[in-house]
């Protein structure tokens, strides 16, 4: 057995623990599998006196994680310290640029910054390996640049977030409001204090950004990605999608549309019948369809100490045996940016909530408004009281513009009769 593949690890979070524990008990197996031991030879992080429930005293501590990257006993430097700038993408620009292999769980230093650390990997034949940032224990990032690699991907979508599937599932289940799931979620640790990243969208979208870049050899646009999230969304919305026979998801969505990229990531009206309607609770899922292998689906824990860890741990493994490779599937350098894709010359259903005042020709001035912006309407419904003098109002309109959409909620902006404004959500179709 050769020499073994000595790591430095900088944060001892919760997956930077993990990796620690994963390695002391499945040394023995990765040895084998990997062809080599991976040892771990140097650690830093904040805070040398926190209990993180487990002994490192047997591992060199370096206060400035930066003092990673100038070891000369080190072969690969691996980040757990989150961020997309600071001193996150120092370590990963310091580590490179001294020959020494990158690993991360960083989505949003990859979305952000991943074509420069991707060109400077590959300008050096280094490994940037970045599994455990998508989907967390799902191997997605090695299915789609290995696995799928003889496909053009039509597109990739899925369910990206953890935290909002949670909350939406257990709004569904039980129709409780957002908020109060939302409390619970964030005592039982599926939730952050703040959850903005999470239940507004941003998370997620770093990772379609990650996901898009894979599939189609384009530059990664982070900044072109559409995001809305699931806080406006309500358990009637939820209950309305029910009886229509969908299921609310936060999906991201990302397809080359005659040349252009498009990219969202917004709340979608899943069918029943397609398989992400039914990932339920913290799961996540993707979903990327080939023009030769058809849909692939990669479905399992997105976070998490063990999962995480695992996937962190992979790529350790791959670049022991020596797999350099290419960091997004098309080298780096042949990388060019895309056009972003206009969405609103996007077809489709779409379902829109109003709250309204509860008088009389509040539907006329709805559907007139609808009429002249040529949006044909399919269903449409008047619920429960929202609230003293509102009700709640649901449509689903036919395959329209969505820009068609947009100019007739225009029309209605500076109406009285809106006490809130109206929500948009998409209906997911073969077309999206």
């Amino acid at each position: 057995m050769t020499a073994p593949l000595r790591i430095a690890l900088a944060g001892l979070g919760t997956v930077g623990t993990g990796v620690i524990r994963l390695i002391e008990a499945n040394g023995a197996m990765i040895a084998q599998r990997a062809g080599r031991p991976i040892i771990v030879s140097a650690i830093s992080a904040r805070d040398r006196s926190r209990d993180r429930g487990i002994d490192l005293a047997a591992y060199p501590w370096y206060d400035q994680p930066e003092q990673l990257a100038a070891l000369d006993d080190i072969d690969c430097v691996v980040e757990m310290i989150g961020g997309s700038d600071g001193t996150a993408l120092e370590l990963a620009r310091k580590s490179l640029a001294s020959g020494k292999s990158f690993v991360t769980a960083n989505k949003a230093m990859i979305a952000h910054h991943g074509m420069e650390l991707a060109k400077a990997a590959e300008t050096g034949n280094l490994s940037l390996r970045y599994e455990a940032a998508v989907a967390g224990g799902i191997p997605v990032i090695k299915g789609l640049r290995d696995g799928a690699s003889a496909n053009r991907i039509e597109r990739v979508y899925g369910i990206l977030n953890g935290t909002c599937n949670y909350v939406l599932t257990e709004m569904e289940k039980h129709g409780r409001a957002f908020d109060d799931v939302l409390k619970d979620a964030q005592e039982i640790g599926y939730a952050e204090a703040d959850p903005s990243f999470d239940i507004d969208g941003v998370d997620a979208a770093h990772k379609l950004a990650i996901l898009a870049a894979l599939s189609f050899g384009k530059a990664l646009d982070f900044e072109g990605v559409e995001i809305d999230g699931i806080r406006h969304i309500m358990a009637a919305d939820i209950g309305q999608a029910k009886a229509l026979g969908y299921r609310i998801r936060l999906l991201g969505m990302a397809r080359i549309d005659d040349g252009k990229l498009f990219q969202r990531v917004n709340p979608y009206l899943v069918p029943e019948n397609h398989p992400l309607a039914h990932i339920d609770g913290s799961t996540n899922a993707v979903v990327a369809e080939g023009n030769f292998s058809g849909r692939l689906m990669f479905q399992g824990a997105g976070a998490g100490e063990g999962p995480t860890a695992s996937a962190v741990v992979a790529d350790l493994i791959d670049i022991a045996r020596g797999d350099a490779g290419t960091v997004f599937a098309t080298p780096a350098s042949k990388m060019e940016p895309c056009e972003r894709a206009e969405s609103g010359n996007r077809i489709g259903k779409s379902y829109i909530r109003f709250i309204v005042a509860d008088k009389p020709g509040v539907l006329a001035e709805i559907t007139a408004a609808m009429r002249d912006a040529e949006v044909s309407i399919e269903s449409l419904i008047q619920t429960e009281k929202a609230a003293e003098g509102s009700v709640l109002i649901s449509m689903v309109t036919h395959d329209s513009r969505e820009r068609d959409v947009s100019l007739g909620l225009a029309a209605l902006s500076s109406s009285t009769s809106l006490k809130a404004a109206p929500v948009v959500m998409h209906l997911l179709s073969d077309q999206d």
